[in-house]
C-alpha cells in the first residue's frame, strides 16, 4: 500500500471557508472558527480497494484516510486496537438486546485520547517541533505525556488546580512539566494558548488543534471492523468540549464517503445535567428559534460546569459548533443526567460488564438508561457505549459509589458469619 496522504486542505465549520493543504495555521483566519481536515476521497475509495493497511492492527491501519505519513520507524506505541464488548446483563438492566461498549481504557495512558495524541505528535514531528503543550482536565494531558515520553518530545501541560490527583501523578510520572492553574478549564486553555503563541511550542489543545478530531476518529472505524463492517444503530458519546463526538460523526461519514458503507448512525450525546452546554443548544436550535442554515451564527451555550466528570466540565466548548452540528445532522439525542446517575452507571458497568469506567467514560450508559425509560429507543436497536476513560483515573469518586471493604478478625468464623449475614 504506497504512503499517500490524501489530506486536500481544511474547512471551517463555521462560514465553511477553505484553505488549501499548506495552510499552516489552526483556526479558520476568515471568522476564528475550528477547521475540518478534508480529503480526497475518490482517491482514498482506490487506494482501499484491497481494504484497509494490512501491515498494521493500529490506528495507523487507517492511514488512508489520516493527514500524516505513516511513522517510520514504527510509533513505539500501541494506539488504537481497544476491544468492542457485548454487554448482555448489562443491557438487560434497561431492556435492551444489542448494547455494545468500546472500551478505549485499553490505549497506553488508559483513556481515548491517546488516539488524538498519536496524530497530533505526528504531525508535531513532521512540522520540526521538539516541544508540545497542551490544556487538558487531566486525561488529554496525561496522553500526551505519555506518548511524548515515548517520542522523545518535551511535554508541557496545564491543567486546572483542582484536576484529579491520580491524573496529576500519571503526568508527572511521565517527565511532563505541570502547571496546575488557579481556576478551571477555560482558564488553562486559555493561558496555554498564550503561552504557545509566546514561546512557539505546538500547541496539541482540544477545539484548537484540527488533527485530534483525525486520530479520535479512528474509534469509528474499529467499531465498524469490529461489527463485522457493519453500522450501529447508535454510539453514545460523553460530551465536553464536543472533540470527540464530532470525531465520531466524521469517522462514519469518511466511511460513508469512501465508498465503504452505505448508511450512518445516530450520535447521541450524554452530558452532565451540571455541564450541559453543548445538549442545551442543541434543545435551543430544535426548538426552532434560529437557522441552522447559516452555522457561523449560531451561538455555543456557556455554563459554569461543576460535575465530577472531571473529563467533560467545560463552561465554554471550544469544540461546540462541531459537536453539535454531529448530533444534528445523525438525528442522534441531547441526553444530561445527574452526577447521582453517573456514578450509579459507572458501578453497573463494573459490576455487571466487567469495564470499570471514569465518572466522564460512565456517562453514556447513564444516558442510555434514560432515553430507554423514556422510549426514545427501541430494545432491537444496535448501540455502542463509548468508554473513553479508566476508573483508575479518577479513584476517589470511584471509592465514593464503591463503597467500603469489611474489616473482619483473622478467622474463618468471622468470614461464615458475614457470608450468612449477607445471604440475608
Amino acid at each position: 500500500m504506497p504512503d499517500t496522504v490524501h489530506m486536500k486542505g481544511y474547512r471551517c465549520f463555521a462560514c465553511a471557508a477553505v484553505q488549501t493543504v499548506d495552510f499552516g495555521g489552526f483556526l479558520c483566519p476568515e471568522c476564528g472558527g475550528n477547521l475540518d481536515i478534508r480529503y480526497d476521497y475518490e482517491a482514498v475509495s482506490k487506494e482501499l480497494g484491497d481494504g484497509f493497511d494490512p501491515t498494521s492492527n493500529d490506528i495507523f491501519h487507517y492511514r488512508a484516510l489520516l493527514p500524516i505519513r505513516k511513522p517510520v520507524p514504527a510509533f513505539p506505541l500501541r494506539i488504537g486496537g481497544t476491544p468492542l464488548y457485548r454487554a448482555d446483563r448489562l443491557g438487560q438492566v434497561a431492556g435492551l438486546r444489542n448494547l455494545y461498549i468500546k472500551d478505549d481504557s485499553a490505549n497506553p495512558s488508559a483513556s481515548l485520547k491517546d488516539r488524538a495524541g498519536a496524530v497530533a505528535l505526528c504531525r508535531a514531528i513532521e512540522t520540526g517541533a521538539s516541544v508540545v503543550a497542551t490544556a487538558s482536565t487531566g486525561n488529554a494531558g496525561s496522553s500526551m505525556a505519555c506518548l511524548a515520553a515515548a517520542l522523545g518530545l518535551r511535554a508541557v501541560v496545564f491543567v486546572p488546580e483542582q484536576a484529579p490527583a491520580a491524573k496529576l501523578t500519571q503526568l508527572l510520572s511521565y517527565g511532563a512539566q505541570v502547571f496546575a492553574v488557579r481556576g478551571n478549564y477555560d482558564d488553562a486553555y486559555d493561558l496555554c494558548l498564550a503561552a504557545c503563541q509566546e514561546f512557539g511550542w505546538f500547541n496539541r489543545s482540544t477545539g484548537y488543534n484540527p488533527f485530534t478530531r483525525e486520530g479520535k476518529k479512528t474509534c469509528s472505524f474499529e467499531t465498524w471492523e469490529n461489527l463485522g463492517c457493519e453500522v450501529p444503530d447508535r454510539m453514545v458519546v460523553p460530551t465536553g468540549d464536543g472533540n470527540i463526538i464530532s470525531a465520531v460523526w466524521k469517522g462514519w461519514k469518511d466511511l460513508k464517503a469512501a465508498g465503504l458503507t452505505d448508511r450512518l448512525p445516530k450520535i447521541d450525546c450524554a452530558q452532565s445535567e451540571e455541564s450541559r452546554a453543548v445538549c442545551e443548544t442543541i434543545r435551543r436550535l430544535r426548538a426552532g428559534r434560529e437557522n441552522t442554515e447559516d452555522w457561523s451564527k449560531i451561538e455555543i451555550e456557556e455554563v459554569e460546569a461543576s460535575t465530577l466528570a472531571d473529563s467533560i466540565s467545560v463552561d465554554r466548548p471550544r469544540d461546540g459548533l462541531a459537536a453539535v452540528r454531529a448530533v444534528m445532522e445523525s438525528g442522534g439525542e441531547a441526553v444530561t443526567v445527574s452526577d447521582q446517575q453517573i456514578l450509579a452507571a459507572a458501578m453497573e458497568m463494573a459490576r455487571k460488564a466487567g469495564v470499570f469506567p471514569e465518572p466522564a467514560a460512565a456517562t453514556p450508559w447513564a444516558a442510555v438508561k434514560k432515553m430507554a425509560a423514556e422510549g426514545s429507543v427501541h430494545e432491537e436497536e444496535r448501540i455502542v457505549c463509548l468508554v473513553t476513560g479508566s476508573g483508575l483515573k479518577d479513584a476517589a469518586n470511584a471509592a465514593r459509589a464503591a463503597g467500603e471493604p469489611q474489616v473482619i478478625e483473622p478467622t474463618l468464623e468471622e468470614v461464615r458469619r458475614m457470608m450468612q449475614g449477607r445471604e440475608r
